[in-house]
């Protein structure tokens, strides 16, 4: 089976969460737009396409199957790649931490773009100041408070005793947090979850898909975008 991954070029962006799952499983997948352009994805946007009406990128075509939203294609390719445990509560609980970081990242998107997302961030620069402090300073360590919990709770390695892809999606948010937030990741207190990530970073098709080409540098054309101002 060879997925097509369609996701906006030249950044990770959400994407990046569903190509560190590809990778990790060593997958054949074909990531459209980086061949064909962005327009490719319009059809499927535009209802012209038969399968799933995706809202926006990113969506995975596996068959006749057209699946939208990360968390939604991460526990469609999990149990595929024995990214999952095999029990339901697992993958229940799996589900629900990809969930939360779903939400981790909306709010680290909204930091530079709190008013409208059709706006410029420099027409939004004050609110942008504003919404990233409460960022910085609470909900960073909310957040990331809750994941350390949980991988407490899974024995101290993974939050669920094995690796899955969970642990992929951390990597992710602890690599774009500490790319946007230098200063702020500084001072979070977070072995476990400093631990997990090179874990993850460390695993042979991750590491050579890290030192490829196909990963695309962290740019402020992403989600995890990097202004100094709004570091503190």
């Amino acid at each position: 089976m060879s997925y097509q991954l369609y996701y906006w070029t030249g950044l990770q962006g959400r994407g990046e969460f569903v190509r560190l799952c590809l990778e990790d499983a060593g997958a054949a997948y074909t990531d459209v737009a980086r061949i064909e352009g962005d327009d490719v994805m319009m059809p499927f946007l535009d209802g012209k396409e038969d399968g799933a009406l995706p809202f926006a990128p990113p969506f995975l075509k596996s068959g006749r199957l057209v699946i939208a939203q990360v968390a939604n294609i991460l526990q469609y390719l999990g149990p595929r790649h024995g990214l999952v445990p095999e029990s339901e509560s697992k993958r229940i609980y799996a589900h629900q931490l990809e969930l939360t970081i779903t939400d981790l990242v909306a709010e680290a998107h909204d930091t530079h773009h709190p008013v409208a997302s059709g706006l410029y961030y420099e027409d939004q620069r004050d609110e942008a100041k504003r919404r990233s402090k409460d960022f910085r300073e609470s909900r960073i360590p909310k957040f990331l408070g809750y994941f350390v919990q949980a991988i407490e709770r899974g024995g101290g390695r993974f939050p669920l005793r094995e690796h899955s892809y969970v642990d992929l999606s951390l990597f992710q948010v602890m690599a774009g947090l500490e790319y946007a937030f230098p200063k702020a990741m500084a001072k979070q207190k977070v072995p476990l979850l400093r631990d997990l990530a090179k874990r993850v970073a460390d695993r042979p098709n991750v590491a050579a898909y890290l030192a490829s080409e196909r990963r695309v540098p962290f740019n402020e054309t992403g989600i995890f975008r990097h202004y100094a101002e709004l570091d503190g």
